[in-house]
Protein backbone atom coordinates (compact mmCIF):
# COMPACT_ATOMS: atom_id res chain seq x y z
CA UNK A 1 0.00 0.00 0.00
CA UNK A 2 1.07 3.56 -0.47
CA UNK A 3 1.65 5.68 2.62
CA UNK A 4 -1.42 7.57 3.81
CA UNK A 5 -1.89 10.45 6.20
CA UNK A 6 -4.49 10.45 8.96
CA UNK A 7 -6.66 12.79 6.86
CA UNK A 8 -6.42 10.46 3.84
CA UNK A 9 -7.42 7.49 5.97
CA UNK A 10 -10.44 9.33 7.38
CA UNK A 11 -11.46 10.42 3.86
CA UNK A 12 -11.24 6.79 2.65
CA UNK A 13 -14.14 5.52 4.79
CA UNK A 14 -16.95 4.46 2.48
CA UNK A 15 -19.60 3.31 4.96
CA UNK A 16 -19.16 5.66 7.90
CA UNK A 17 -21.70 8.24 8.98
CA UNK A 18 -20.28 11.67 9.90
CA UNK A 19 -20.73 10.96 13.62
CA UNK A 20 -18.81 7.68 13.23
CA UNK A 21 -15.95 9.45 11.48
CA UNK A 22 -15.57 11.80 14.42
CA UNK A 23 -14.91 8.90 16.80
CA UNK A 24 -12.62 6.80 14.57
CA UNK A 25 -9.50 6.09 16.58
CA UNK A 26 -6.47 5.19 14.48
CA UNK A 27 -4.03 2.57 15.79
CA UNK A 28 -1.78 3.98 18.53
CA UNK A 29 1.28 3.20 16.37
CA UNK A 30 -0.18 4.67 13.16
CA UNK A 31 2.74 7.06 12.62
CA UNK A 32 5.10 4.05 12.67
CA UNK A 33 3.14 2.08 10.05
CA UNK A 34 5.43 0.36 7.53
CA UNK A 35 3.26 0.96 4.46
CA UNK A 36 5.70 -0.77 2.08
CA UNK A 37 4.96 -4.13 3.72
CA UNK A 38 1.19 -3.81 4.13
CA UNK A 39 -1.39 -5.47 1.94
CA UNK A 40 -4.15 -3.93 4.07
CA UNK A 41 -4.48 -2.39 7.52
CA UNK A 42 -7.00 -3.78 10.02
CA UNK A 43 -7.40 -2.74 13.64
CA UNK A 44 -9.80 -2.71 16.57
CA UNK A 45 -10.84 0.64 17.96
CA UNK A 46 -9.06 0.98 21.31
CA UNK A 47 -11.80 3.23 22.74
CA UNK A 48 -15.00 1.78 21.31
CA UNK A 49 -15.72 -1.81 22.27
CA UNK A 50 -16.91 -3.90 19.38
CA UNK A 51 -15.74 -1.62 16.58
CA UNK A 52 -13.05 -2.42 14.03
CA UNK A 53 -11.76 -1.03 10.76
CA UNK A 54 -10.23 -2.32 7.55
CA UNK A 55 -8.28 -0.14 5.13
CA UNK A 56 -7.30 -1.51 1.72
CA UNK A 57 -7.36 -0.42 -1.90
CA UNK A 58 -10.29 -0.63 -4.30
CA UNK A 59 -9.64 0.26 -7.93
CA UNK A 60 -6.28 1.76 -6.95
CA UNK A 61 -7.77 4.11 -4.35
CA UNK A 62 -7.80 3.71 -0.57
CA UNK A 63 -11.06 2.33 0.80
CA UNK A 64 -11.82 1.90 4.50
CA UNK A 65 -14.81 0.35 6.22
CA UNK A 66 -16.25 0.43 9.72
CA UNK A 67 -17.03 -2.98 11.23
CA UNK A 68 -19.05 -4.04 14.26
CA UNK A 69 -18.19 -7.22 16.16
CA UNK A 70 -21.06 -9.38 17.29
CA UNK A 71 -21.63 -9.42 21.03
CA UNK A 72 -21.26 -12.58 23.05
CA UNK A 73 -18.93 -15.54 22.92
CA UNK A 74 -18.91 -18.35 20.42
CA UNK A 75 -19.65 -21.79 21.78
CA UNK A 76 -17.60 -23.39 19.03
CA UNK A 77 -14.39 -25.04 20.11
CA UNK A 78 -12.62 -23.75 17.03
CA UNK A 79 -13.47 -21.50 14.13
CA UNK A 80 -11.88 -20.31 10.92
CA UNK A 81 -11.27 -16.70 9.96
CA UNK A 82 -12.75 -16.06 6.52
CA UNK A 83 -9.98 -13.59 5.63
CA UNK A 84 -6.75 -15.40 6.56
CA UNK A 85 -8.23 -18.93 6.61
CA UNK A 86 -6.57 -19.63 9.96
CA UNK A 87 -8.16 -21.99 12.46
CA UNK A 88 -8.40 -20.37 15.89
CA UNK A 89 -10.02 -21.23 19.21
CA UNK A 90 -13.70 -20.27 18.94
CA UNK A 91 -13.38 -17.24 21.20
CA UNK A 92 -10.65 -15.76 18.97
CA UNK A 93 -12.87 -15.44 15.89
CA UNK A 94 -15.80 -13.01 15.79
CA UNK A 95 -18.59 -12.25 13.39
CA UNK A 96 -18.02 -8.74 12.05
CA UNK A 97 -20.67 -6.87 10.10
CA UNK A 98 -20.35 -3.75 7.99
CA UNK A 99 -23.07 -1.43 6.76
CA UNK A 100 -23.03 -1.29 2.97
CA UNK A 101 -21.94 1.92 1.31
CA UNK A 102 -24.39 4.32 -0.31
CA UNK A 103 -28.15 3.96 -0.48
CA UNK A 104 -28.11 0.28 0.43
CA UNK A 105 -26.39 1.06 3.74
CA UNK A 106 -28.77 3.91 4.45
CA UNK A 107 -31.60 1.39 4.10
CA UNK A 108 -29.93 -0.95 6.61
CA UNK A 109 -28.22 -3.46 4.30
CA UNK A 110 -25.16 -5.09 5.82
CA UNK A 111 -22.62 -7.77 5.00
CA UNK A 112 -20.74 -9.89 7.48
CA UNK A 113 -17.94 -12.40 7.82
CA UNK A 114 -15.94 -14.17 10.49
CA UNK A 115 -12.60 -12.46 11.21
CA UNK A 116 -9.85 -12.98 13.80
CA UNK A 117 -11.17 -11.14 16.87
CA UNK A 118 -7.97 -9.09 17.21
CA UNK A 119 -7.98 -8.39 13.44
CA UNK A 120 -4.36 -9.54 13.14
CA UNK A 121 -4.86 -11.50 9.91
CA UNK A 122 -2.08 -9.60 8.13
CA UNK A 123 0.45 -10.75 10.75
CA UNK A 124 -1.04 -14.22 11.31
CA UNK A 125 -0.39 -15.41 7.76
CA UNK A 126 3.19 -14.17 8.00
CA UNK A 127 4.11 -15.99 11.19
CA UNK A 128 7.24 -18.01 10.68
CA UNK A 129 5.71 -21.38 11.37
CA UNK A 130 7.95 -24.28 10.46
CA UNK A 131 7.18 -25.66 7.04
CA UNK A 132 5.83 -29.19 6.86
CA UNK A 133 8.09 -31.66 5.01
CA UNK A 134 5.95 -31.41 1.88
CA UNK A 135 5.31 -27.65 2.17
CA UNK A 136 7.23 -25.09 0.15
CA UNK A 137 7.66 -21.36 0.70
CA UNK A 138 5.25 -20.65 -2.16
CA UNK A 139 2.39 -22.02 -0.04
CA UNK A 140 3.00 -19.24 2.53
CA UNK A 141 3.04 -16.68 -0.29
CA UNK A 142 -0.29 -18.08 -1.52
CA UNK A 143 -1.73 -17.62 2.00
CA UNK A 144 -0.63 -13.98 1.98
CA UNK A 145 -2.04 -13.38 -1.52
CA UNK A 146 -5.29 -15.15 -0.62
CA UNK A 147 -5.75 -13.08 2.53
CA UNK A 148 -5.22 -9.87 0.57
CA UNK A 149 -7.68 -10.97 -2.14
CA UNK A 150 -10.36 -12.05 0.35
CA UNK A 151 -10.01 -8.77 2.27
CA UNK A 152 -10.39 -6.76 -0.95
CA UNK A 153 -13.39 -8.92 -1.93
CA UNK A 154 -15.07 -8.25 1.43
CA UNK A 155 -14.54 -4.50 1.05
CA UNK A 156 -15.91 -4.78 -2.50
CA UNK A 157 -19.06 -6.41 -1.06
CA UNK A 158 -19.45 -3.39 1.23
CA UNK A 159 -18.98 -1.12 -1.78
CA UNK A 160 -21.39 -3.40 -3.69
CA UNK A 161 -18.87 -3.82 -6.50
CA UNK A 162 -18.12 -7.50 -5.88
CA UNK A 163 -18.29 -9.76 -8.90
CA UNK A 164 -20.85 -12.53 -8.86
CA UNK A 165 -19.12 -15.85 -7.97
CA UNK A 166 -18.96 -18.33 -10.80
Amino acid sequence: MRALTEEEVRAAFVNAAPEELRVVELPHDFVLTDWDHLDFLAWRDPRTRGRGYILTEADGEPAAIVLRAAEGQSRARSAMCNLCHTMQPGDQVSLFTARKAGDAGEHGDTVGTYICADMSCHETVRLAAPLAPSEIRASVDRKIDGTKRRTEDFVARVLDTAEVPR
